[in-house]
């Protein structure tokens, strides 16, 4: 068969609003309203935790053949009106398209009966027409879904859903060919859109929380990740936080030396991590589908835990049912420290990631809520076992309201198993964000001024970042073991000291926010009141005088 794209001219015929080739770039606030208005489609026929899934899995259908297609154009204009040459050099394409499973061609049959056999035969075939890239260990990306499906009614109502489907996606709006969407990260994007805007069944957010990418550019920053690095999210999601941390050995260091790593529980969540690597060209992945706590899958030949230079994650906060009952047999002996309680698992994948860091060169990011800090029992003995140990480096308190699904302040933790001292360092960046109506954002100064702070005392040879209002740094404060960074938002805290604070880490227990009051002189309060007293006498005299006139007065 073929794989030579149908041509543009004639997937125009018979509809020139719907193929339109719109000029200029496009922005992610308008492809998100496309999807949104697209999700009309089965509204009132099935739920949006499932319908989401269409439509996030016709957006990789859509982009991959406007991709292929802008490549093909590229070529035509090249080498003119020579199919056999030009096919030939789609040959060197990193991914494969057979014209049938092209989007365009879907489109041109889409009166025809059949619509929902012929999306999941073309998903079918750009699966086996790419090898192992959409498939790991026998588990398909598109296992979990079928258009195909009694879910959107019988076969007429089921037809008529998905060609609006298809007419939806091919509005002018969705034209996601390279040459007009440019660098825009529109599957990421979008997801994070759809999360934010479903409800799924029961009220919750899909059961997760996302990271917004404010969030994983900072964990990427904070993590400096070097070319040759191992990366692995044990908690994946879309795999976006994984990708941001690829991203930044390429623009750092202009090399795609490095590999990534993932665990994702949900295989729906799974099979668009993969879609995710597929698109942006991360061929050198491994993203597994299980449960990180009860079935880790990341294991290295003997079947131990492979371990990992870079390991990051925003894990479900305070996850219940995590795997408590089976914890204290676990064979990789992760909760040997502490057994965290069973209706909270914030400490299982805290734990499970300090386990998967390369001795003496292993660093951590993670995303906790804020009760991972101080919450006493066996977290508050775990978090002693931790200080103890000399691996945590830098509490990161975060403003609320950044995240999908929660309003609750959030906090990064830093762990480095090649500390230079047991100091560690606080950061209190809750105050600092550009507010929002329903989420609140991290400005890149924001981000900036937590990255410079962390580099300074953490970091001497990283590059500076430039900041619009520059950070006051406390005089000397490298030299000491303890002390105060930056006034009312950085400090250094020693072992011992926080041994004295029974291992709480609370920030505000080490970060002094407290702001003085303004000194009342109390001498001219005294004279302003005088001088309203007087004033109001005059008043009452002045309309004492004006009721006499009207016949009022006694």
């Amino acid at each position: 068969m073929s794989n030579t794209p149908i041509s543009q001219e004639g997937a125009l015929s018979g509809d020139d609003v719907a193929l339109s080739t719109a000029q200029g770039k496009v922005s992610q606030d308008k492809i998100n309203k496309a999807l949104w208005a697209a999700c009309d489609t089965f509204r009132g026929t099935i739920s949006a935790d499932t319908y989401k899934d269409f439509i996030l899995t016709m957006l990789f259908l859509k982009y991959i053949s406007d991709v292929w297609q802008d490549h093909y154009d590229k070529y035509k204009e090249e080498y003119g009106d020579e199919p056999e040459l030009i096919e030939e050099m789609m040959k060197n394409e990193r991914f494969v398209l057979p014209q049938s499973a092209s989007f365009y061609t879907l489109w041109e049959r889409r009166h025809e009966p059949g619509n929902g056999e012929r999306i999941d035969q073309a998903l079918h075939a750009i699966e086996e027409a790419n090898g192992t890239k959409l498939k790991d260990a026998g588990k398909s990306v598109f296992q979990d879904i079928t258009f195909n499906t009694d879910k959107l009614g019988e076969e007429k109502q089921k037809n008529t859903i998905l060609r609006h489907l298809l007419e939806d996606f091919a509005k002018p709006e969705l034209n996601l060919k390279p040459s007009r969407v440019g660098t825009l990260d529109v599957i990421g994007n979008a997801y994070e859109y759809m999360i934010k805007n479903f409800a799924a069944s029961g009220g919750q957010k899909a059961g997760e929380f996302y990271t917004p990418p404010e969030v994983s550019d900072l964990i990427a920053e904070l993590l400096d990740p070097q070319p040759g690095d191992t990366i692995c999210d044990p908690a994946c999601g879309s795999a976006s936080l994984l990708m941001k941390c690829g991203a930044k050995v390429r623009k750092n260091h202009d090399s795609k030396q490095y590999a990534l790593y993932g665990q994702e529980a949900i295989g729906s969540t799974w099979s668009l991590a993969k879609m995710n690597m597929f698109l942006h060209g991360e061929d050198n992945h491994k993203v597994e589908w299980g449960d990180t706590i009860r079935n880790p899958k990341l294991l290295d030949k003997e079947g131990n835990l492979m371990l990992f230079d870079i390991v990051t994650a925003n894990p479900p906060f305070s996850l219940d049912k995590w795997g408590h009952d089976e914890a204290e047999h676990d064979k990789f002996s992760r909760f040997r420290r502490g057994i965290p309680p069973k209706t909270k698992g914030d400490y299982a994948f805290i734990l499970h990631m300090i386990e998967t860091l390369k001795p003496k060169a292993g660093r951590m990011g993670v995303v906790v809520p804020h009760g991972v800090l101080f919450r006493g029992s066996s977290e508050g003995k775990i978090r002693q076992k931790l200080i103890e140990e000399n691996l945590l480096d830098a509490v990161i308190g975060l403003p609320e309201k950044l995240f999908y699904g929660t309003g609750i302040p959030a906090a990064i933790l830093i762990f480095n198993k090649n500390k230079q001292d047991d100091s560690v360092l606080f950061i209190d960046a809750s105050r600092e964000f550009k507010s929002g109506k329903n989420q609140n954002q991290l400005t890149s100064d924001n981000i900036g001024k937590i990255v410079s702070t962390y580099r300074r005392v953490r970091s001497s040879n990283a590059p500076e970042i430039e900041l619009s209002s520059p950070v006051c740094y406390a005089e000397e404060f490298s030299e000491q073991q303890n002390g105060v960074v930056v006034d009312k938002y950085a400090y250094i805290a020693s072992a011992d000291e926080i041994k004295e604070n029974d291992y709480n880490l609370n920030i505000p227990r080490y970060v002094d926010t407290f702001e003085e009051e303004e000194e009342i002189d109390l001498e001219s309060v005294r004279k302003e009141r005088k001088q309203l007293k007087a004033q109001l006498a005059e008043l009452e005299t002045e309309m004492d005088k004006y009721l006499k006139e009207l016949g009022y007065g006694s």
